[in-house]
């Protein structure tokens, strides 16, 4: 026969294993050279609450990720770079493993089929090289501190060329950070060039919210076609303004 119970802290309990009339009616099942031997296993179990502090100590007490920080050391130090990129005249050093294992376009360009024809030394002439420095920090950190600034011009125009430079090297991540950053800063002045940008790299929802703003209001409409924003708009994306032009048709029909 067997039995279990629980024991608590400053609380007694009696154990019932058998009858008496049960042991003294099966003596000879129990007895042994006249005494009973009775097995007795106990496990002491911990507190809750003393196990939820262990594992909580043991949560503060384990070292924040820092692969970003270190990757980001990699970067500045240039330690083992094996390629030079020549930004607008500047040289710029990296490493290939790393940008190919973040880039589908860098892997490609240094392990694809034209390998071979690859140079150590790839010249970049349309990209500034503030852009090129931000693009590679986020490639070894998947951080942009230069986007965390609010409502700087100069923030605003890094986003829309890190877009463009996301959208060039298939950095998806980093295209939706930008993204995000310029929706939040549409305004009249910078709608136009925003939507010449949505266009060219494919971000429809972008696109969307640009034309909904230029249509909101016709003093929307007229004091966006003034900008200079609006005349690039018209050089680069002639498609975007036919399509301005039929929504503000369906808009004066209703």
């Amino acid at each position: 026969m067997t039995a279990s119970s629980m024991f608590y802290e400053n609380k007694s309990l009696d154990v019932s294993l058998i009858r008496r009339s049960d042991l003294e009616g099966s003596r000879r099942r129990y007895e042994r050279d006249d005494s009973i031997l009775v097995l007795c296993s106990i496990n002491v179990l911990e507190p809750r609450d003393a196990v939820a502090a262990a594992a909580a100590a043991a949560v503060a007490s384990m070292p924040s990720p820092d692969l970003h920080q270190q990757f980001g050391e990699l970067l500045r130090s240039q330690k083992g770079a094996d390629i030079t990129f020549l930004v607008a005249g500047e040289p710029v050093a990296a490493h290939r493993s790393v940008l190919a294992a973040r880039s589908p376009v860098f892997m490609a360009e240094f392990f694809g089929n034209m390998k071979e024809k690859a140079s150590l030394c790839v010249e970049i002439n349309d990209m500034e090289v503030e852009v090129f420095r931000t693009l590679l920090y986020f490639i070894y950190t998947d951080t942009a501190p230069e986007l965390d600034q609010e409502g700087e011009q100069a923030t605003l125009m890094m986003a829309q060329h890190l877009l463009e430079a996301a959208d060039r090297y298939g950095l998806e991540r980093l295209k939706r950070i930008c993204v995000e950053k310029v929706y939040t800063d549409i305004s009249v002045d910078t709608v136009a060039t925003t939507l010449a940008l949505a266009e060219q790299h494919g971000c429809s929802e972008l696109k969307s919210r640009c034309m909904k703003f230029i249509l909101a209001t016709p003093e929307n409409l007229q004091a966006v076609a003034a900008t200079e924003g609006y005349k690039h708009l018209e050089a680069s994306c002639p498609s975007v303004l036919t399509e301005l032009l039929k929504l503000i048709m369906v808009k004066g029909n209703k």
